[in-house]
């Protein structure tokens, strides 16, 4: 006889429910078609030397992820509630379904306004999933197992990401462009089937609450002082820690070297580039996703008795050696051991943000608190795109930089008089962006190679763009330990 679907919700394997391991798996797919093309979004956007890419500027890509972030990360605050009150399924269902009709408009619009919105399509619909999928397994958890629990979920996103990567990849450069999305779209379609083998789990919460009632709750919970603290301070965290996702794909492509790795790898992970072959850029990241695959369970299991506020001072240190080590080389092999560092980091920082938010949720709050976990990557990453819009812009953008350095290192530039605004740079110049390497190269009789040396030399792009962002990282390690020392007195908040 074949169990139903609420007997099998009560099953267990490996001490975790049924439900568990059926809400990992849903994340796991949403999570491997979003990296799918999180990863090489940035690159289609403003990657001036992408003959299929958009050609948009650093700052319509920093305006793009700025919205995309606040779309996703700051509507679970509101939808978080809302999963409580009306069904955790029925938010997610409702999500796929958004999520597709995302991809699929991001594959087929090339306007500014037409792309923008249907990436505001798609961070809806993620922003409906997060608290809906968190809130679902935050009560298939306990405080014995919460730890390990987040961590396993931690885990099998990654096992999605690492996937999206090289997939992403292959279906660039072997298909085009209008693969990743429709892949997306195709991945993300695979959760309806997983929808229908269990239950909903209950929230707690009380279900003849009003749609005001529930908004009105939200705002009120979100103003306790020490919550929005402790939201700030992180903010400030996730402004840097994201950069290594959304900005470093175009440092990557313009600036770092690869070739030595690209020897040694299979022939699907590179691309022929004016530099040579170099690795995709998107599998010199999927280094991330794939430490966490292999050290994430044992890494939760070692700090499972760490204070969760302390563990993530711990994260948040190693995090930003990463990120410096990372950003201020133009070797491959270096930006490889910066991103160990940042990994590791993000292993101690990633799921005890959720596990501290679950643990000091008050009853019948799981999908609230869960909503608002969402905040920090909002706020810093709002902020966090629009700095890297203009610092990548300024000071960071080969295609710019090679204008600039026709402008003022050789004849081109005699006489013109430039107001420092890259977007004059082409009228100023009549070279847009698209031929400004190569004009630079036929101008001083120099290959893409010794020319990308030359203006990495003369613009140091590395400084410029990384520096900030460690300076912020910085001042959210030591507010965050100021923190966890005040949170000691704090019965409620000392997890």
């Amino acid at each position: 006889m074949n169990p139903s679907v609420s007997e099998r919700n009560e099953r267990t394997l490996g001490g975790f429910k049924f439900g568990y391991w059926m809400l990992c798996s849903i994340e796991m797919f949403e999570r491997m078609a979003y990296f799918l093309v999180r990863s090489v979004v940035a690159v289609y956007i403003m990657q001036a030397d992408d003959p299929g890419g958009l050609h948009f500027t650093a700052a319509d890509k920093g305006t793009i992820f700025a919205w995309w972030f606040v779309f996703q990360s700051i509507l679970p605050m509101f939808t978080g509630g809302y999963a409580d009150r009306y069904g955790y399924k029925k938010t997610i269902a409702f999500s796929v379904t958004m999520n597709i009709l995302g991809f699929i408009m991001m594959a087929y619009m090339r306007t500014f306004w037409g792309f923008f919105f249907g990436v505001m399509v798609l961070a809806t619909g993620t922003a409906f999933f997060k608290p809906g999928l968190q809130g679902s397994l935050a009560q298939n958890l306990t405080k014995e197992n919460s730890s390990v629990g987040w961590g396993i979920f931690y885990w099998i996103v990654n096992v999605g990401a690492f996937i999206a990567h090289p997939l992403a990849g292959v279906l660039q450069v072997g298909i085009g462009w209008k693969a990743v999305f429709l892949g997306s779209a195709g991945l993300t379609a695979c959760n309806y089937l997983l929808l229908l083998t269990f239950k909903d789990f209950h929230s707690g919460a009380d279900k003849t609450e009003g749609p005001i009632a529930v908004f009105v709750r939200t705002i009120k919970n979100i103003f306790e002082p020490r919550l929005v603290s402790w939201l700030l301070i992180m903010s400030c965290f996730w402004l840097m820690m994201y950069q290594l996702w959304d900005l470093h794909p175009n440092f990557l492509t313009d600036w770092v070297d690869t070739s030595n790795l690209a020897a040694m790898l299979p022939a699907f992970l590179s691309h022929e580039t004016d530099r040579g072959l170099q690795v995709l850029q998107q599998n010199m990241l999927a280094v991330n996703s794939l430490l966490i695959v292999i050290m994430m369970i044992p890494v939760s299991w070692l700090v499972r008795k760490l204070r969760t506020l302390e563990a993530m001072v711990i994260g948040m240190c190693v995090a930003m050696v990463g990120i410096l080590t990372a950003g201020l080389t133009g070797i491959g092999w270096i930006f490889v051991i910066g991103v160990i560092f940042f990994s590791l980091g993000e292993m101690l920082t990633g799921p005890k943000k959720n596990e501290y938010l679950g643990l000091i949720a008050p009853p019948g709050k799981k999908g609230l608190y869960l909503g608002y976990v969402n905040i920090p990557v909002g706020i810093g990453g709002f902020i966090g795109s629009k700095m890297a819009g203009y610092l990548y812009g300024h000071f960071g953008d080969k295609a710019v930089l090679a204008q600039k350095y026709l402008l003022q290192h050789t004849p081109f530039g005699q006489g013109k008089i430039w107001d420092g605004n890259p977007d004059t740079l082409e009228t100023l110049l009549g070279v847009p962006r698209t031929e400004a390497m190569l004009k630079l190269q036929e101008v001083i009789s120099m290959d893409a190679v010794t020319t990308t040396q030359l203006l990495w030399d003369t613009y140091s792009p590395h400084l410029y763009v990384w520096i900030p962002f460690a300076a912020v990282g910085l001042f959210a390690v030591v507010a965050l330990i100021i923190f966890s020392q005040m949170a000691k007195k704090w019965s409620d908040m000392n997890a």
